[in-house]
């Protein structure tokens, strides 16, 4: 048996594995930025009286912000408290 041939071929299929992981590892970090940014951008948009839509789908409308605690008119006279990061958009 050829050792030589053997060690080659597991050290180029390494390389190429290593590679590979690499590639997908920078897509990730560069998906993940995009993500971070939409979510800064989202977050800044929140103030009161802005139309929002919460991730279950259901639109309200902001009455009160304090730290993280958001007040949120879903009807007329129903007034919800949610977390501010649980708003998916903010409509215009």
């Amino acid at each position: 048996m050829n050792w030589e041939v053997i060690l080659w071929s597991s050290g180029t299929i390494a390389a190429v594995l290593v590679v590979c992981l690499l590639i997908v590892w920078i897509i990730s970090a560069r998906n993940m930025k995009r993500s971070r940014n939409s979510m800064a951008t989202l977050q800044q948009e929140i103030k009161v009286g802005a139309e929002v839509l919460f991730a279950g789908g259901i639109y309200g409308k902001i009455v009160k912000i304090k730290d993280d605690v958001i007040d949120v008119e879903v009807s007329k006279g129903t007034v919800v408290k949610i977390s501010r990061y649980s708003i998916q958009a903010v409509m215009d």
